[in-house]
């Protein structure tokens, strides 16, 4: 099996992270950063041992040299960067967001179609095995009836925005803030997990940045939505304000799963109440005292690792990426409705329409 020959769009931590994990397997191979600093893209290139820096897509499209493009840019540029890599033939792999809104991802994955090439997100949960541990245990707790999805964790670039300076993080024009950036991924576990809610309600945190006093625009520091279904309701809570502290929990009718890692899945717990445990086959002994067992999650440094595989191998014929772009477009399609009630309005909103 041929290896499947990266470029990487953006220079930040999370590119760093890809690259890494691009080295790592033995099925992709990493050609060159681009950055629009010729400097940062020779250097970047370098210090990973790639063969080619890059200064634009354009590059990208044109060098032969190149199988797949992993965009890793602020979110508002990823749809142009995706389309333009698709109509030249390449993958592409687009970090989470994969694009500001719903109407614009189906625009991507019907390119990707049109042209034969493999378009995906890269939201590294939902590769990750350790959602099919939860998923697994989730047989045993009998009907679901609640559930709490939870990821805050204070940024640094909010001390930015306290400071008075604009950051791309907390700016509507970047089709940013904190759902976009750290919500996703309690929205996409849930679709995940639960398939696409009937309805949505969403409660957000504005705050008030250098751009958006000029422009009177919103963005979002924190927020809540509650999802509901016909027999269950989930509250996902996100922020980038503030640091939540308590794990995630579903809630069955026969016991509770607890767990930790929003975007890292990697601790929990499963307590079945004493009748059920019971039930479950644990010994008599144990009659009807409650039982909690610890979940075993596979260790891994690094979890993009997954995303990538699963990428690879669906380029190379071995899988099928339909389930990743419906999960990405149903949950997609909830966060718009969440902007929509929070009235955080992106560019690419009004182009989509």
């Amino acid at each position: 099996m041929d290896s499947v020959r990266f470029a990487v769009v953006g220079t930040s931590a999370i590119a760093d992270s890809m690259i890494e994990t691009l080295r790592a397997d033995e099925g992709a191979t990493y050609v060159g950063s681009m950055s629009r600093s010729a400097e940062r893209a020779a250097s970047t290139t370098e210090r990973w041992g790639g063969s080619q820096a890059f200064t634009s897509v354009d590059e990208i499209c044109a060098c032969n040299e190149v199988d797949a493009v992993y965009i890793a840019s602020p979110n508002a540029f990823h749809v142009d960067q995706a389309l333009a890599c698709i109509r030249a033939g390449k993958h592409v792999l687009v970090e989470k967001p994969i694009a500001p809104n719903a109407a614009q991802a189906r625009m991507l994955f019907e390119a990707g179609r049109e042209h034969g090439v493999v378009v995906m997100e890269a939201m590294r949960s939902v590769h990750d095995p350790g959602m099919d541990v939860i998923a697994r245990a989730m047989e045993r707790i009998g009907r679901v009836r609640r559930a709490s999805l939870r990821f805050g964790k204070y940024s640094s670039r909010y001390d930015e925005v306290l400071a008075g300076r604009q950051t791309n993080i907390f700016d509507a024009r970047m089709a940013s803030g904190s759902l976009m950036d750290i919500g996703v991924y309690c929205v996409e576990a849930m679709v995940y997990l639960f398939g696409a809610p009937d309805a949505v309600l969403c409660g957000s945190v504005p705050i008030s940045t250098p751009m958006t006093t000029e422009t009177g625009g919103l963005i979002d520091g924190a927020g809540t939505i509650v999802a509901r279904y016909a027999d269950k309701v989930v509250e996902l809570a996100y922020s980038k304000i503030s640091t939540d502290l308590l794990p995630c929990q579903i809630e069955g009718e026969l016991g509770t799963i607890t767990y930790g890692g929003a975007s890292i899945p990697d601790h929990g717990t499963l307590w079945l109440r004493g009748a059920a445990a019971t039930t479950a086959g644990y010994s008599a002994a144990q009659g009807e005292n409650d039982v909690t067992e610890e979940l075993v999650f596979e260790p891994c440094a690094n979890n993009m690792c997954y995303e990538v595989r699963d990428f690879v191998d669906i380029v190379h014929g071995g899988g099928d990426a339909t389930r990743y772009c419906d999960i990405t477009l149903a949950s997609l399609d909830i966060m718009d409705e969440a902007r929509r009630q929070a009235g955080i309005v992106f560019p690419a909103d009004e182009q989509a329409n």
